[in-house]
C-alpha cells in the first residue's frame, strides 16, 4: 500500500460542515453567467475590473496566465488547508503534474532549459532556485513539493514517456502514455476517497475523454488499433466495444445512451467534419451538469468538488474571455466557445 493510501481516509459529511458553509459563502463570488456577460459586453480594462471582484488579481497588470495560474494556486491551498484531509484537492493537483512531465519530456527531448517554459506550480510561486532543483532532478510537482503522491509511478510513466519519445520522435505518443497514467492514477485514487459523488466524476470524464477520441479518430480516419492506444481507463463504457463501433462505422450515440454524454454522442456522431465546437461544448456541460447536482447537498465532499470543479471552469472562461477581447474577436464568437458556469 503506497503512502498515498495509508493517508486517504473515508471522512464523515460532519467533518465537512465547516468548509461547506465557508464553501457556500464564497460561491457568489464565482464567475457566472451574469458577470461574463458583462464581461463580454464591455472593454478589455472593464472585463479585467469585473474580474477582480471574482478575486483575481488585475490581469493587465500580472498578465493573464499568471492572474489565473496565482488564482488557482491560492484556492486550492486554502480549501486543502480547510477541508478534511480526504484526498480531494490533490486529485485536482494531480492533472497539473502530469501537464508538468509532458512539458519536462518534450523539453528535453529537443535539448531545451524546461525551467522558463510554462508550468502549473500549485503551491504557490517557487523561486528560481527551487524550479532549477525542481526540473534538474525530474521532479514532478507533487513529489519536490513534499506530496510525494505516488511518486515513483509518475517517474516510471514519465520514464516511459520520455523513451518512446525517444524511439518514434513523435510527442502525441508521449502525450497518450502520460494521459493514460494520469487516468490510471486518478480513478485509483478517487476509489480511495470513498465518494460515490467523486467517482461517478471521474467515470464520467474518462467516458469524454474517450468520446472525444472515438468522434475525433473517426474524422481522422484513423482505424480500432489506433483508437484502443488513445482510449483511457475508468470509464463506464468498455474500450473494446467503442473500437468495435468505429470498425464496423456505426453510430458511437447508442453505446453512450445510458451515460449523461448521449446528446453529445449524438452531435459527434452528426459532426463528420467542419467544427468541433458545438460537440466539445456539450462534453464540457455535460460534466458541469454533474458536479452541478451539488447544488442540493447543504454538506459533504460534493461541495468541496463542486467548488474546485466550478473554480476550474471560471479560470476556462475567463481566459477564454480575456484573450478574445485582447484579440479584437467579436463577443458572439466568444460566447459560442464558452462552456456552462456554476449557478
Amino acid at each position: 500500500m503506497t503512502e498515498q493510501k495509508k493517508k486517504v481516509k473515508a471522512c464523515k459529511d460532519t467533518e465537512y460542515l465547516f468548509i461547506s458553509a465557508y464553501l457556500r459563502a464564497k460561491e457568489p463570488q464565482l464567475l457566472n453567467a451574469e458577470k461574463a456577460g458583462r464581461m463580454l459586453g464591455s472593454s478589455v480594462q472593464e472585463a479585467a475590473r469585473i474580474l477582480e471582484s471574482c478575486g483575481y488579481a488585475d490581469v493587465l497588470a500580472v498578465g493573464l496566465d499568471k492572474a489565473l495560474s496565482d488564482r488557482r494556486a491560492a484556492v486550492f491551498s486554502e480549501v486543502e488547508a480547510l477541508a478534511p484531509k480526504d484526498g480531494v484537492v490533490s486529485l485536482f493537483r494531480m492533472r497539473y503534474d502530469y501537464h508538468n512531465a509532458k512539458t519536462i519530456v518534450k523539453a528535453e527531448a529537443v535539448g531545451i532549459d524546461p525551467a522558463p517554459l510554462p508550468v502549473y506550480r500549485i503551491v504557490g510561486e517557487e523561486g528560481p532556485a527551487h524550479m532549477r532543483t525542481f526540473f534538474a532532478e525530474v521532479e514532478l510537482c507533487g513529489a519536490v513539493t513534499g506530496r510525494g503522491e505516488g511518486s515513483s509511478k509518475k517517474h516510471a510513466e514519465q520514464q516511459a514517456a520520455r523513451d518512446a519519445l525517444s524511439r518514434s520522435a513523435d510527442p502525441q505518443l508521449a502525450d497518450l502514455i502520460l494521459d493514460r497514467a494520469y487516468f490510471a492514477e486518478y480513478h485509483e485514487q478517487a476509489a480511495q476517497v470513498g465518494s460515490a459523488f467523486l467517482m461517478g466524476y471521474a467515470q464520467l470524464q474518462a467516458d469524454s475523454a474517450n468520446l472525444r477520441a472515438a468522434v475525433r479518430a473517426r474524422r481522422m480516419h484513423k482505424d480500432a488499433a489506433f483508437l484502443k492506444s488513445v482510449l483511457v481507463p475508468g470509464g463506464s463504457v468498455p474500450a473494446e466495444e467503442i473500437c468495435q463501433v468505429l470498425a464496423q462505422d456505426e453510430p458511437f450515440a447508442p453505446l453512450f445512451a445510458n451515460t449523461a454524454l448521449f446528446a453529445a454522442a449524438q452531435a459527434g456522431d452528426e459532426s463528420q467534419s467542419g467544427s468541433l465546437t458545438a460537440f466539445e461544448r456539450l462534453c464540457d456541460n455535460t460534466l458541469t451538469a454533474y458536479f452541478a447536482k451539488a447544488k442540493s447537498v447543504v454538506f459533504g465532499e460534493q461541495v468541496v468538488i463542486a467548488y474546485l470543479c466550478a473554480l476550474e471552469n471560471e479560470i476556462s472562461a475567463a481566459r477564454m474571455i480575456i484573450s478574445g477581447l485582447q484579440a479584437g474577436l467579436p463577443a458572439d464568437t466568444i460566447r459560442a466557445r464558452l462552456r456552462d458556469l456554476y449557478q
